[in-house]
């Protein structure tokens, strides 16, 4: 006398859900009925269903497991796949646990890329320059985020800065043209025109086209800066 689909899922360690579900998508064939019309399940089945759990619980998908077939036993290089798989994995996540163990650590920001996140942890910049740093995180190559990181490691907001920062939309002419002048020649300006004096040396290395780079920088600005804060940023360069 064959088991019932309960039994056979209770024997099997799994849900009556589960082999139904088998059932629909081929995975499992139907057995023959009893009389009464109850399913009738024997040890093929019982077999059939533990090797698919067991494959499963190794992390293959019911897909790759139906393209094996019912004959495989031992699938051996869909295994040897699933190990290579497995090891690159577990690569990716040795590498997010050191990320995260620095990040608990320094109490660094998690927007940032890990190699600049711990310099830039306790850097004092307003909204729309932080925004801008992660943007431009993704535009320079490795070599040139870590000078412009190093770079932000002495960046405080004096006056000058906060005022740029808080500058209103409708600032007026003398205003605009006074703040322009006085960052033009501020210590962290000339820093940065001094480890970057060519603008478009900062992102030779960038995996991005120049063309690229350039548009995004123009598109974030426009997104974060009012129409006086980049008024000022033009004047600081003509």
């Amino acid at each position: 006398m064959g088991w019932s689909t309960s039994q056979l899922a209770d024997l099997a360690g799994t849900t009556l859900r589960t082999i139904r579900h088998y059932h629909d998508v081929g995975l499992l064939a139907e057995p023959e009925r009893r009389a009464n019309g109850y399913k009738s399940y024997g040890v093929p089945h019982l077999v059939r269903v533990l090797r698919i759990k067991r494959l499963t619980d190794l992390g293959l998908s019911l897909t790759q497991i139906a393209d094996l077939g019912e004959g495989d036993e031992h699938p051996r290089e869909a295994l040897r796949e699933l190990d290579a798989e497995l090891e690159a994995r577990i690569k990716r996540l040795q590498v997010a646990r050191a990320e995260l163990a620095v990040i608990l650590r320094q109490e660094s920001p998690t927007d940032l890329p890990a190699e600049i996140a711990g310099t830039l942890a306790n850097v004092d910049l307003s909204p729309q320059d932080r925004a801008f740093t992660v943007v431009l995180a993704q535009l320079l190559s490795p070599e040139a985020l870590t000078s412009y990181a190093e770079l932000l490691k002495g960046y405080t907001r004096d006056p000058v800065l906060v005022e740029f920062d808080e500058l209103s939309e409708d600032a007026d002419e003398e205003t605009r043209q006074s703040l322009a002048d006085r960052m033009r020649v501020h210590p962290h300006v000339l820093e940065v025109q001094a480890a970057f004096p060519n603008p478009i040396s900062m992102y030779s290395g960038s995996q991005h086209s120049e063309k690229f780079v350039s548009q995004t920088l123009v598109k974030v600005i426009v997104e974060l800066y009012n129409k006086a804060q980049i008024d000022v940023l033009v004047r600081m360069s003509g």
